[in-house]
């Protein structure tokens, strides 16, 4: 845990650190530990969405259809929309709602499955294909430029600690485990 009153901790300068301060100054004691991690994951997660679609926006995606777009590019399969859901970590109303604009767009098609009616299969469209491939460098070369900030070394130092929490969140709370 962080404390003001430790100096061998280190003393961070950021919102979450402001939070922290205010709620130990009206509940002296209190363990803040567990705000302070997950709210700068959080915060982290929100400036990274804001910022991250700016690449996005040149290919008229937003975040979420562009990770529509990737789940179908990276998988190279049909996908159902409730395999869509799983793969975006969305709703189905949500998914459902892209996939209509994503359609209208012309950059996915919808296939009724031949073997069961109630199920579509989606797939991308040749400009789908080209939309993904031509603005993913650019995005990974935007989110390359937002992490300029850490070494490589703790960069990679990140990358372990958070697939760690990653990998522990989703074997106790739900989700893909690889």
């Amino acid at each position: 845990m962080t404390t003001a009153n430790d100096p061998a901790e280190p003393v961070h300068h950021d919102s979450v650190a402001t939070v922290v301060r205010q709620w130990r100054s009206v509940h002296p004691g209190i363990d803040t530990a567990p705000m302070e991690l997950i709210g700068r994951v959080n915060r982290c997660a929100a400036l990274f969405q804001q910022a991250e679609d700016a690449p996005l926006r040149r290919g008229g995606l937003s975040r979420a259809e562009f990770d529509v777009l990737g789940a179908l590019r990276r998988t190279g399969d049909e996908l159902t929309p409730g395999e869509l859901a799983r793969e975006t970590y969305s709703s189905g109303a949500a998914v459902t709602k892209r996939l209509r604009r994503l359609q209208e767009r012309g950059l996915v098609e919808r296939r009724t499955d031949p073997h069961d009616r109630r199920v579509s299969r989606v797939t991308l469209t040749a400009a789908g294909t080209a939309l993904v491939d031509d603005l993913l460098p650019d995005q990974l070369s935007y989110e390359s430029t937002v992490l300029d900030g850490l070494p490589p070394d703790e960069r990679e130092r990140l990358v372990g600690l958070l697939g760690e929490l990653l990998g522990q969140l989703e074997g106790r709370l739900g989700g893909p485990r690889y």
